[in-house]
This record gives structure tokens, sequence and C-alpha cells, in this order.
């Protein structure tokens, strides 16, 4: 009858973590701008949502430039409103435009300067392209100071070096948003094509390396 070998348990073996971190201004700037209508015909109201709308992107698309700022249209809805008794009293809707870029002025400027719409909320956030640069640097330190604790862990226990048994990276950010109080946007709004003030905030690249060595 053959007899099952069990292979004892590795020694010398010590779980790690370290890790690589760096916090770095946000570069994407997102504003929404929003026309709302109301009125007793869908029709109307349809008409003064597209007319507004045709009026800003007119506008935003004249002023658009490549990986500066891109102009995107957003939800446009219409729906009914009801009276007491459940009727149809009238109807109401919204249209949407959003602008987008890593030129903060000219993103600002140009939605300073609508004048059929307004700004409904302001976002800022690390773009694609910085994230994958700055997640390659952050490793990069993560990854040395997890070698450095090894290192360090094997001289503390008197062992010459050591090799790495399993190692798993993984990435993450901490967005801080901030927010631009309503009050201000329409005091912007007051004074033509004057920029909507906003104020970048930080993002907090974070990379995490764990894993587990064996002494030797």
């Amino acid at each position: 009858m053959a007899q099952t070998v069990l292979n004892p348990p590795p020694a010398n073996v010590v779980n790690l973590s370290a890790t690589g971190e760096m916090s770095v201004p946000q570069d994407l700037l997102t504003l929404s701008l929003r026309a709302t209508r109301e009125g007793d015909s869908a029709a109307w109201v349809q008409k003064e949502l597209k007319a507004a709308l045709d009026k800003a992107l007119s506008f935003a698309k004249a002023a658009e430039k490549p990986e500066l700022m891109e102009v995107r249209t957003e939800q446009f809805s219409l729906y009914p409103r009801y009276g007491k008794e459940g009727r149809i009293a009238g109807w109401q809707g919204s249209a949407e435009l959003l602008l987008e870029g890593r030129d903060f002025a000219l993103v600002s400027s140009t939605a300073g300067g609508m004048t059929s719409m307004s700004m409904a909320s302001a976002s800022f956030s690390l773009s694609r392209q910085a994230r994958q640069r700055l997640e390659k640097e952050v490793q990069a330190m993560a990854i040395e100071r997890f070698q450095e604790r090894a290192r360090e862990m094997a001289k503390g226990f008197g062992f010459a070096g050591y090799t790495l048994r399993e190692i798993s990276v993984s990435a993450a950010d901490n967005a801080a948003v901030p927010f631009i109080p309503r009050a201000m946007a329409m005091e912007a709004k007051m004074s033509s094509d004057a920029p909507i003030p906003v104020a970048e905030g930080k993002t907090l690249i974070q990379v995490n390396v764990t894993g587990s060595i064996q002494l030797r």
C-alpha cells in the first residue's frame, strides 16, 4: 500500500508588507452645466431646452481644444408634472452639457461665458495618463521598500539573504474633491464671461506590496 509523504511546512518564512504613496495635484476638471424649463406644453419645453442646449453647445464647441478641453452632451430629460387630482398639470425638463479638460482656465472661462445654461456641479480627478505614469513610480517605490524590509529582516535574524515566496501588488487612490459653493457660481454668472471659480485638490496614489519571504 502506497504511503503519502507529507512535506514539512517551510521554515523561516516571514510575511511582509510595504506601501509607496504620492500626493499629486488633480489635473482634470469636469464642469456640468444644466438648463431647466417648465411649461404647459411638452413640445414647448422640449423646444426651449433644445434651443438652450444648441446655443451652449455652439459656444463651447468654438472654444474646444483637443486634450485641453472636450465638450459632450449628457442627459436630456422631459417628464410630466402632476396636479393634486393625478392629472398632468404641466411639463418640465432639463438638458446637461459637460466640459472636461486639463486647461482649468479654458474650462472655467468657457463655463462662465454660458448664457443659456448654469453650472450644476464641478469635480476634479486625475487623468488616466497621469495615473498610469504615477502608479509606475509609486509601484517602484513600494517594491524598493519591500526589498529593503526583507533585507533588514534577514539581517536581523542572522541570515545572509532571502528568497521570495508569494507577492501581491495592489494600487488605490484617494481623491479629495473641493466643494464649490453655489453662491460663488451664481456670482460668477452675473458678470459676462467671468470664469467659474475653481480650486483643485489632490489625489493620494498608493501601491501596496504584500507577500512572504523565506530567510536563508
